[in-house]
Parts: C-alpha cells; structure tokens; sequence
C-alpha cells in the first residue's frame, strides 16, 4: 500500500482558506466602513437640508409676525378712523339741533312764562324760568311733550318768588331732545304708504 502524506497539502489549504476568510472580512469590513459613510453622509445631508428649512421658516415667520403687527396697527387706526367718521356724522346730524331747540322753545313758551337759563347735558335740557302762574307752566309742560323735538319733560321744582317786585314762580324743569332722525321719519312719510 502507497501512503501518502497530505499533512502539508492540508495546511496549505487550511492556509489558503484563512487568506480567502481574511480577504472577505476585510472585504465585508470595507463595505461595512463605505456604508457607514455613505448613511453618515445621507443623513448629515438630510439634517443640514432640515436645519436649512428650519432657518426659511423662522425667517418667514419673523416677517409674519412683522405682518401681524401692520395688520394690528391698521385695524387700530381704521377703528380710530371709524371712532371720528362716527363723531363727525354725529356732530353733522345734530347740528342743526340747537336751532331746533331754540326755536321750538320760542314756538312753545306761553305768555306770561320766562326763562332764566337753559342748560343742556346729552340730550337732557334743564330749563330755569320764571312764571306768573304753576298752570303756565303745566301749559308750558304740555307744549313741550306735544313738540316733536322735545319730549318726556319733567318738573323738578316750582317755587314762590319775587321778581321785581312781582309774585311769580320759579321753576325747573327737564326735558328730552329727541334726535333730528326721528322727526324726518315720522314727519316724511305725511301719511303715504
């Protein structure tokens, strides 16, 4: 029988196998290490690319703010605008008010009644007078509920007095004015339907 001996060929193989294994670990371990890099880079630009959009955001939400603050400033000014458009048609729609009220006074004082004072406070006019008699100043009170510009009067006080050496009585009195819109309504349409 031949005998062979493949102790060396064995360990050149076992030799080989260890190079081979040692190539494809060194192989893996490099395509480990790119792979890594590769993640790394992906994910480092996704971050930058994040941070990126971070930063446009709070750029664009510093000029909303800046936004919202014009847009707060002009509602302030408009209703301050609003506030003096409304004091304008105010004073424009009473204006004429105190003609109205003087000359309906005139219109509705009775003989033997006279003023001393009027005052006025809103819409509320104290009246001061004097008259020869209380039932001129029931008149007077009649006249003005009757008037369209004046209503709701009411007496406060009346007083025995001596006016230049008269006897007459003091009188205060208040009363409403009404404003100028109600009488054009109620007066406009002169019955028409």
């Amino acid at each position: 029988m031949i005998r062979i001996n493949l102790l060396p060929y064995r360990e050149m193989q076992r030799a080989a196998r260890l190079r081979h294994f040692s190539v494809l670990l060194g192989a893996v371990g490099l395509i480990a290490v790119v792979v890594i890099i590769l993640v790394y880079m992906v994910l480092d630009g996704r971050i930058n690319n994040q941070h990126a959009r971070n930063e446009y955001l709070k750029t664009e939400i510093t000029k909303l703010d800046k936004d919202i603050a014009a847009i707060k400033e002009l509602k302030e000014q408009t209703k301050a605008l609003l506030a003096r458009k409304q004091v304008v048609e105010e004073l424009q729609t009473n204006r004429a008010s105190s003609v109205h009220l003087l000359d309906e006074l005139v219109r509705d004082l009775p003989d033997g009644v006279y003023l001393k004072s009027i005052k006025q406070s809103g819409n509320t006019i104290n009246l001061t007078g004097y008259a020869q008699s209380s039932a001129r100043v029931s008149t007077l009170m009649r006249n003005l509920d009757a008037s369209p510009w004046l209503d709701g009067s009411q007496l406060i006080e009346i007083k025995s007095a001596t006016v230049q050496g008269l006897r007459a009585n003091e009188f205060t009195l208040a009363v409403n004015l009404v404003q100028p819109t109600a009488v054009p309504e109620s007066n406009g349409n002169g019955g028409k339907s």
